[in-house]
């Protein structure tokens, strides 16, 4: 493979650069001050020196009448003018033009530093994100499949050299030749083993590094389109501030690029459409600036980028009139309208201007969705237009926490799991729908993870053992999973599953352990799924009855119809034991929880009349009070009580096991 003389040069310069574009925008927002523009003058004056030392000498002036920009205005305390700022970020993007253009043949070949003619670039075609070259990363990521084979060869050699030692030590046993022999083949053995263990693990790390430079922070993305926002809102007399959140995603560097190119259309969209000239925004009592928000996101083996802006919205009115000048229906419904949108081919600006008119701008969302195999959505109100891109990940960086469970080892994604903890049989309260335990004040249902689908999860039993729980975010709602063992944080390469693999769908995905072996990566949403249906095998259960408590005291109500809707029970409230008796007359109930001491009719008349009810006898009651005597135990038992819990012994996990015992009954 030839050598590029600017290999190293092309790294530091995209990085400086990169700093310098940022950094300027930055200076525009804040206002200049003597650190900021020093540590700009530090960026250029380093690159200004890396390209004498390449011959670069167009990069060096570039940067060299940058300093000469800057350099002004660095103990001057004002702001920086509006005009420097469009000549600074001028001198970057030709910086960026020329490190493109850059020739790449070995010096020795047909070209030389500085002296191939430079293709010019597409004009429109999106920033280049991608730092490292995907083709040269797979053909690194095949040569080490190929390393593995030979150290597979190595290791079946190492199984021949101990049958010879074997044979040595038969042939010659009286001989001190043959011992002798056996002596060097086991030491021979013994180097052998060791260096194949001390390839194979330089492999495994080289291969997961190799794999991590396919993969980008998506925060890579964020200064061309702050960049991008800039300067379409100077060219339409506009001002517009942008805003983006969730750098740290790590994904693949050509699904950035892909994705690039369509957020780049629709932040010039959001400028041109959605957010309106200051005045108008002053006069609707809105800031003069308008705002574009990013905010990146992993959902499951999904990346979602989500734009959104301040502006007035789309105009459906607008929207309506261009397609009926189309001679196209358009749809009454507004959802609908806007999914039209984002077909393309239509436009709702009244003129063609450098950013709108033409109706292209989505026919760029919708090819680069196709391309990935995405999709996007758009919504819009009065506070302004939203649109999302989802995106498949074909490979993504993901810090899991290791479990095991089921009799194999499974990766959580980490940024879903809020703990764990241990679990002792006593404090698993067995309710109506299953298992539970008390996490910081709330109760949660306790899954036995399980690979092989709902039912599988519910049939397999709760150790009656001390076991560990990992509670995760699933749903929007917490929930704990009952495992054998953790097994650590990692941080691994997620990979999509095979195309044609039938596997469970709380499997997010795959990676490789330490000896190459796929491990699986489950979805927290999916779990959550798997336990609302552990109860019918994916049909909904019948709504169970509500528990009625009777008891005067409104804290002690309140308590208990926290505890009890915790544990995800529906509570109906009485304060007397004859409003009890009304509403019990009127409704159907799983169990009355009754207090003794109450004004008018007490706990014990209450369950008496209960009794004697023909429509009511079947349903249990338990009494709970302060009363803790032998007779006002017998006392209840005689009036028909399930049961008798003494408040000042109450504890929570027996109150709940109790209950369930009873509702199930």
């Amino acid at each position: 493979m030839a050598k590029d003389p600017y290999r190293y040069f092309r790294i530091e310069a995209r990085e400086l650069i990169e700093q310098l574009s940022k950094g300027v925008l930055a200076l525009e927002q804040s206002g200049g001050d003597e650190e900021r523009i020093s540590l700009l003058l530090r960026w250029a004056h380093t690159l200004k020196g890396a390209a004498r030392v390449v011959r670069q000498a167009q990069i060096a002036d570039l940067l060299h009448g940058a300093e000469e920009l800057l350099a002004p205005f660095r103990s001057s305390g004002g702001a920086v003018p509006r005009g420097a700022i469009d000549q600074l970020l001028a001198a970057c993007d030709q910086v960026s033009k020329l490190l493109d253009q850059l020739p790449s043949t070995d010096a020795d070949g047909e070209g030389s530093p500085g002296a191939a003619g430079p293709a010019a670039p597409a004009e429109d075609a999106p920033q280049r994100i991608v730092r490292a070259d995907v083709l040269e990363v797979d053909v690194l990521l095949e040569g080490l499949g190929e390393i593995g084979a030979e150290l597979a060869g190595m290791r079946r050699a190492i199984g021949t050299l101990d049958a010879l030692r074997e044979l040595a030590l038969t042939a010659g046993s009286a001989q001190q030749g043959g011992r002798a022999l056996a002596a060097q083949l086991d030491a021979l053995e013994r180097r052998m083993a060791g260096g194949a263990e001390r390839i194979d693990r330089e492999l495994r790390q080289t291969r997961d590094a190799a794999e991590r430079l396919r993969l980008l922070p998506a925060g890579g993305v964020f200064t061309a389109l702050e960049r991008c926002a800039r300067d379409a809102a100077h060219s339409s007399g506009k001002q517009v501030a942008f805003d983006a959140s969730g750098s740290q995603l790590r994904i693949d560097g050509e699904v950035l690029d892909v994705v690039l190119g369509a957020l780049l259309q629709l932040v010039r969209n959001a400028v041109a459409h959605g957010i309106e000239t200051p005045d108008r925004r002053l006069a609707s009592g809105k800031s003069a600036a308008g705002r574009i928000t990013l905010e990146v996101s992993r959902r499951g083996y999904m990346a979602w980028f989500r734009l959104k802006d301040d502006g007035r919205g789309v105009d459906l009115a607008a929207l309506r009139a261009a397609l009926a000048k189309r001679g196209q229906p358009a749809p009454a419904d507004d959802a609908a309208l806007l999914a039209r949108l984002l077909e393309g081919g239509v436009s709702t600006s009244g003129v063609v201007t450098e950013l709108s008119g033409r109706g292209i701008g989505m026919d760029v969302v919708r090819a680069a969705m196709a391309k990935l195999g995405g999709k996007a959505h758009v919504s819009s109100d009065a506070s302004g237009a939203t649109f999302e891109l989802c995106v498949p990940l074909s490979l993504a960086a993901l810090d899991v926490l290791l479990v095991e469970a089921d009799n194999q080892i499974m990766a959580l994604p980490l940024d879903a799991v809020q703990g764990t903890l241990r679990v002792s049989p006593e404090h698993v309260v067995h309710s109506a729908d299953g298992g539970g335990i008390v996490y910081e004040g709330q109760m949660l249902p306790l899954l036995p993870l399980a690979i092989g689908g709902a039912e599988r999860a519910a049939a397999r039993p709760l150790s009656p053992r001390a076991m560990t729980a990992v509670v995760v975010r699933s749903q929007g709602r917490l929930l704990a999973l009952s495992i054998a063992r953790l097994g650590g944080v990692d941080s691994v390469v997620l990979r999509a599953l095979p195309p044609l693999a039938a596997t469970d769908p709380m499997v997010l995905g795959l990676y490789l352990d330490m000896e190459g072996e796929p491990r699986m990566v489950l979805d927290p949403e999916e779990l959550g799924r798997a336990l609302a249906r552990r109860g019918g095998a994916g049909e909904a259960a019948p709504p169970r009855p509500p528990i009625l408590i009777v008891d005067d005291s409104l804290t002690t109500r309140m308590l208990e119809s926290s505890i009890l809707e915790s544990a995800g029970y529906q509570v109906e409230l009485a304060a007397s034991a004859e409003e009890g008796l009304e509403l019990a007359r009127q409704n159907r109930y799983a169990l009355f929880l009754v207090d003794v001491e109450m004004p008018g009719m007490d706990g014990f008349g209450f369950i008496t009349e209960v009794r004697a009810d023909p429509q009511l006898s079947d349903i249990p009651a338990l009494l709970v009070t302060s009363l803790d005597t032998a007779e006002h135990k017998r006392r209840g038992s005689d009036a028909g009580a399930n049961g008798y819990i003494v408040k000042n012994e109450f504890d929570q996990a027996a109150f709940l096991g109790r209950i369930g015992e009873l509702v199930r009954q």
